[in-house]
C-alpha cells in the first residue's frame, strides 16, 4: 500500500522563484498555490529563507534529515539552502513567505529571522498572521514594495517573532532500508502497530530495524512512531475532528487509549496540546 501510493503522486515543478524573489526593498514575498493529493513538489531550495504555510489542507514537508506535517493551524520556517519538498496530504491552498537576509524584525535591536532561526522550526500560525497572509499580495513580479504591504510585512514578522515553536520534526535516516521504512510508517502509520509487523513488511529482523533506529536516529521504534502519530493528530484535528475519529484513525482503540499516549509522551491532554 505505501508503495502504491507513492507510485499514484503527480511530480511538479516549483513555480518560478525569480518571480517571487524577495529583495531588500522588498524583504518579504508571498506567493498562493493551489494543489490537489498526492501531488508532490520535486525536491528544490531556495538563496533565501521560506515560511511554508497551508490556509486549507495538509501538507508535508521534508526539508533536510527532517519532515513535517504542515496544517492550517503550523508554519515551517525554512533556512536558505536548505533542500526541501512538499507533498500535498490532501488538497491545500499553499501560502509561502519569501524571506529576504536584510528582514528585521520590529523592534530597536535588530534582530532578524535568521539569527533567531537558524535551523527549521515549526511555528504556531495565530489568527492574526493567517489573516495578515492572506491580505498580502501574491502576484509575481516587482521588485519594491507599496506602503501598505510594507506595514503588512513588518506585522507579519512581528507575528512570527511571537510563534510558539511546536516541535513536531519527524527526523529521518540516511540508511536507505530505514528510510524506505520510515517513509512507509509516514504515509500510513496505522496500517501495523507494532516493530516486528514492520519489520516484516521491510523485509528485515526487528533487531536490525531497532539497532538502525538506535544508530541512524538516537530513539526506539516507538518512539519515533509516537512522533509521526502526533503529527497526523495535529493535521485531523486541525479539521475538527471528534478525538474518537482522531483516535480511530490513527489506530486507538478508544479515545482513552489515544489521551493516554499523548499524555504520557506529552506531559499534557490532547486538548491542551491541539490547542
Amino acid at each position: 500500500m505505501p508503495n502504491a501510493l507513492r507510485s499514484r503522486r503527480t511530480s511538479v515543478l516549483p513555480i518560478d522563484p525569480l518571480a517571487y524573489a524577495p529583495t531588500p526593498a522588498r524583504p518579504l514575498r508571498a506567493k498562493l498555490r493551489r494543489l490537489a493529493a498526492a501531488t508532490q513538489v520535486v525536491p528544490h531550495s531556495h538563496p533565501w529563507a521560506q515560511v511554508a504555510m497551508s490556509a486549507t489542507g495538509v501538507i508535508r514537508m521534508q526539508a533536510g534529515r527532517s519532515t513535517y506535517l504542515v496544517p492550517p493551524t503550523r508554519a515551517l520556517w525554512i533556512p536558505p539552502g536548505v533542500e526541501h519538498v512538499v507533498t500535498v496530504v490532501e488538497d491545500a491552498e499553499i501560502r509561502t513567505l519569501y524571506v529576504h537576509p536584510s528582514a528585521r524584525f520590529l523592534g530597536d535591536d535588530g534582530e532578524t529571522p535568521f539569527q533567531r532561526w537558524p535551523e527549521c522550526r515549526v511555528l504556531e500560525v495565530s489568527p492574526l498572521l493567517r489573516e495578515l497572509v492572506a491580505h498580502l499580495d501574491s502576484a509575481p513580479g516587482g521588485q519594491t514594495a507599496s506602503e501598505r504591504e510594507a506595514c503588512l510585512a513588518a506585522l507579519i514578522l512581528d507575528e512570527l517573532r511571537r510563534a510558539a515553536p511546536v516541535k513536531l520534526g519527524i527526523e529521518l535516516p540516511a540508511d536507505k532500508r530505514l528510510r524506505q521504512l520510515c517513509e512507509a510508517v509516514l504515509d500510513a502509520p496505522a496500517r501495523w502497530s507494532t516493530l516486528e509487523e514492520w519489520s516484516r513488511e521491510a523485509g528485515a529482523s526487528p533487531r536490525t530495524v531497532a539497532r538502525l533506529f538506535r544508530s541512524e536516529l538516537g530513539t526506539s521504534f516507538v518512539q519515533w512512531r509516537q512522533q509521526v502519530l502526533l503529527s497526523h493528530a495535529v493535521a485531523l484535528a486541525a479539521r475538527k475532528l471528534p478525538m474518537a475519529t482522531i483516535a480511530a484513525e490513527l489506530g486507538y482503540a478508544s479515545a482513552s487509549a489515544f489521551t493516554a499516549m499523548v499524555r504520557r509522551t506529552l506531559g499534557a491532554p490532547p486538548t491542551q496540546f491541539f490547542a
